[in-house]
């Protein structure tokens, strides 16, 4: 069962469940808004004369009792076949805006809460890292690009991945174990189709070496820390990372281990074509059962919902953390 929900801003507030005729629900893991596609019949026997949706409308969207996404009208098509094609945004849209800001030892929640606030954008739960960013100072930069490299700071700190998304309205940011459902699928159990793919073309290194540019001796100071083993095994893959001028050596070190512990192994990716479920969307870990794998957990990266002709599918694109 859905609720589907349009509110004019005005003090209207229009529930179109009934001439719903698509839906295409899609989230991300990083950097990318929830977004809703969907398609009204303009010309229904029971709607409404004064019935509109215009740009900037507020959309809210449930299946299931479960609450799947609150967002913002972004464009309208319509044309001769008396149907209107809308897409709509969650709040993570309006940090596409560009700003320069400096931050000085904070935290990425800290950050978040300072933009919300500058852009008028509701916060809710938001995760206490634990971890302080030395220095963070971006120019003419899009806000999500400034949360995401706060993000991948914490990551190489803490070895702990968080994910920052639009719950319903609110911006919330989870430790992403904190995100397991209990729930799989497999061969015999909702799963329809799936692709499975191992690499070290893209984010496998074996050997890391971190520089940091010393004011005092004018020099560069290197850490680097390698993995013989599967050096000799797949050659040699190097990360050149440059640090924060203010982290001490002690962090430094901390920084090549910790990349060197989240980077040495080969990517494992799994998509996979399912019967729908409401509780799925990116950032949750499900567990799946495939031939010659059995049951292990996957990172969900990219999920996308189909609500057509009484049917609910979803696509998933997920990853081994």
């Amino acid at each position: 069962m859905i609720e589907f929900m349009v509110d004019n801003k005005n003090g209207n507030v229009w529930d179109i469940g009934q001439i719903v005729t698509d839906i295409t629900w899609k989230t991300a893991r990083q950097a990318k808004p929830a977004s809703l596609d969907f398609t009204i019949v303009n010309d229904g026997l029971a709607q409404s004369t004064t019935f509109a949706v215009h740009n900037g409308d507020i959309v809210r969207f449930r299946k299931d009792g479960q609450d799947l996404f609150y967002g913002y009208v972004f464009s309208k098509e319509w044309g001769a076949d008396g149907q209107i094609k809308l897409l709509a945004y969650d709040q993570l849209r309006y940090l596409s805006n560009k700003d320069t800001y400096r931050f000085t030892n904070t935290r990425v929640e800290d950050i978040i809460r300072k933009i919300a606030k500058d852009y008028q954008l509701k916060v809710g739960q938001l995760a206490n890292t634990g971890h302080t960013i030395p220095a963070l100072l971006e120019a003419d930069t899009k806000l999500i690009d400034m949360i995401s490299k706060a993000l991948d700071a914490t990551l190489m700190a803490t070895k702990q991945y968080y994910m920052f998304y639009d719950h319903f309205g609110a911006l919330t940011l989870k430790n992403i174990n904190e995100m397991r459902l209990n729930f799989a699928v497999g061969e015999e159990s909702l799963m329809t189709d799936f692709s499975y793919k191992t690499s070290i073309d893209n984010e496998t290194y074996n050997r890391i070496k971190v520089v940091r540019d010393n004011k005092e001796t004018g020099k560069r100071d290197v850490y680097i820390h390698k993995d013989g083993q599967s050096i000799a095994k797949w050659g040699l893959l190097q990360l050149y990372e440059v640090a924060d001028e203010n982290m001490n050596p002690a962090q430094l070190n901390q920084l090549a281990s910790n990349l060197l512990a989240l980077k040495n192994r080969e990517e494992q990716s799994l998509s996979i074509d399912a019967i729908g479920d409401a509780r799925v969307r990116a950032g949750y870990t499900i567990y799946v059962n495939l031939p010659g794998e059995g049951l292990k957990p996957y990172l969900i990266d990219e999920c996308s919902h189909s609500l057509s002709g009484g049917a609910h599918t979803m696509s998933l694109k997920m990853k081994v953390v």
